[in-house]
């Protein structure tokens, strides 16, 4: 499996609203999308730096991860995202070189992604999402 990129890198937030109108002063660039994932009970607004997305993720409800995340650690980077061609291959490959996943297979993400994530105790702390089209 070969990751062509860094797809985007996911912050933890509290308000998104409020944070929306910090990234657009701090990045000088408007935020292109907000969009609500109910499965995973988040709010997300994205914003394109170079290559790379900033993606701001806030909790819809207390079932959220996200949730979890800020009244466990704080507002703050929650995930960084690599791309894959094909998810759920990528994720039986990743399993195979024994890495722990979250998921086993690729459900619904933002923006029509295909997502899985692996469990961060495998990555140094570092909780990684696989993501790619459909």
């Amino acid at each position: 499996m070969n990751f062509s990129h860094i797809e985007h890198i996911g912050i933890a937030v509290k308000n998104l609203d409020y944070s929306v109108k910090q990234y657009e002063k701090l990045l000088g660039i408007k935020c292109y999308a907000i969009e609500k994932v109910e499965d995973q009970n988040v709010r997300t607004a994205f914003f394109k730096v170079g290559n790379t997305k900033i993606e701001l993720l806030e909790p819809t409800s207390k079932n959220s991860p996200i949730y979890k995340f800020i009244e466990k650690r704080g507002e703050g980077l929650h995930h960084i995202a690599f791309h894959a061609d094909d998810v759920n291959n990528a994720l039986m490959k990743i399993s195979g070189l024994g890495f722990n996943l979250i998921d086993k297979s690729a459900k619904e993400g933002a923006e029509g992604l295909r997502i899985g994530f692996l469990h961060p105790k495998s990555t140094n702390g570092v909780l990684i999402e696989i993501c790619g089209e459909k």
